[in-house]
């Protein structure tokens, strides 16, 4: 066990060569474009094994713009091996770990997935980093999870740090797990780590089987828009750029071994969620009607958590982070992005995922 009273004074964290696990993801290739133009000294690489929602295309043009600074490995994470290699070929000082499986409803239907790469896959990343790293610390691995350990609240409170873990399904337990490990081998080995649990993430790139890109584009398409249950279940909702800039002050300046929740302060039932994306694109893309009229209600998800809500005040207080967009302008952004780049969206309609309904059990 190491003591944490021997590890040296912290006076912040310089992130030089970045490993970004899940980089061709939605949240991941939002952070890769924030590291790259935000700090001309970093190289970034991605380390992502392309399944379904790891798409190269999030990341055109980045070679060009950046040259050397980018590069990218083809590779899963669960291959301890690869990851290896990977951390010296580049000299890796940062590891920002991004790399999961995110859909609930999927791991409802296949959680040998989820506890493959969420569990196995963050442990070969622990154990390549440690090995790499040999007791440095001046180095990082930031782990990047979700308020959905904490379970489910009531109509009032929030989520903090010492909330205690409460998944409720496979995808939030293989993630609670992954938290635990993490944590270990920094309490056990002193790897430098930290983990931020975020809130519902939504912005450009985001994979349609989500919420609001599912109801983007179905709304589109002339296609009913499922709602779960009575469409009351109610999430923080948090724009993906303010959440990647969370993660760099978190992986700058947060202390080691050190958690922060990250929310946007933009609690909204699912229902409400729907109108409001029906609304916009009635004002931006008219149909001759009301998109609301093609809102269908349909059987509730298996264990579905009613209410997230998140408390990101150590946060706020220790970082100086606050969310830049309301839900409001961070939802017009979105959907104009999606009307912008109907040739992306197309793009992932025309690969193995249709909007069909998944998670039934």
């Amino acid at each position: 066990m190491v003591d944490a009273t021997s590890l040296p004074p912290f006076a912040g964290h310089a992130p030089h060569r970045i490993l970004v696990t899940g980089g061709a993801g939605f949240i991941g290739c939002n952070l890769v474009r924030h590291l790259l133009a935000s700090d001309a000294q970093a190289t970034v690489v991605v380390y992502d094994a392309l399944t379904y929602a790891g798409n190269p295309a999030n990341l055109a043009g980045l070679g060009q713009t950046y040259g050397d600074r980018f590069a990218m490995v083809h590779a899963d994470i669960c291959d301890l091996d690869a990851v290896a290699r990977s951390l010296a070929q580049y000299s890796i000082d940062t590891i920002i770990h991004l790399a999961a499986e995110s859909h609930v409803d999927r791991s409802i239907d296949g959680p040998d997935a989820f506890i493959r790469t969420n569990i196995n896959g963050t442990y070969s990343l622990l154990a390549a980093a440690r090995a790499a790293w040999k007791g440095r610390h001046d180095v990082r691995f930031h782990h990047v999870s979700t308020d959905e350990v904490y379970g489910s609240l009531g109509a009032t409170g929030f989520f903090t740090e010492a909330t205690a873990y409460d998944p409720s399904s496979p995808y939030s337990a293989s993630k609670a797990a992954s938290d635990h490990l993490v944590r270990a081998w920094h309490r056990t080995y002193g790897l430098p780590i930290s983990i931020s649990n975020c809130s519902n993430n939504y912005g450009p790139y985001h994979f349609p089987e989500k919420l609001i890109p599912l109801m983007i584009m179905n709304a589109l398409d002339g296609k009913p828009l499922p709602v779960y249950g009575d469409g009351m279940n109610v999430r923080d909702w948090l724009y993906v750029e303010d959440h990647v800039r969370a993660i760099d002050a978190i992986v700058r300046r947060g202390a080691p071994g050190c958690t922060y929740n990250v929310g946007g302060h933009n609690e909204h039932a699912n229902l409400e969620i729907v109108h409001r994306v029906c609304d916009l694109l009635d004002e931006l893309q008219p149909a001759g009607r009301s998109r609301r009229e093609q809102i269908t209600f349909v059987k509730d998800r298996p264990g579905h958590d009613r209410r997230y809500a998140i408390d990101a005040g150590r946060l706020e207080r220790d970082l100086g982070w606050k969310p830049a967009e309301t839900f409001a302008s961070g939802l017009r952004k979105t959907v104009q992005w999606y009307l912008a780049n109907l040739e992306w969206v197309r793009s992932i309609q025309g690969g193995t995922y249709r909007g069909e309904r998944l998670g039934l059990g």
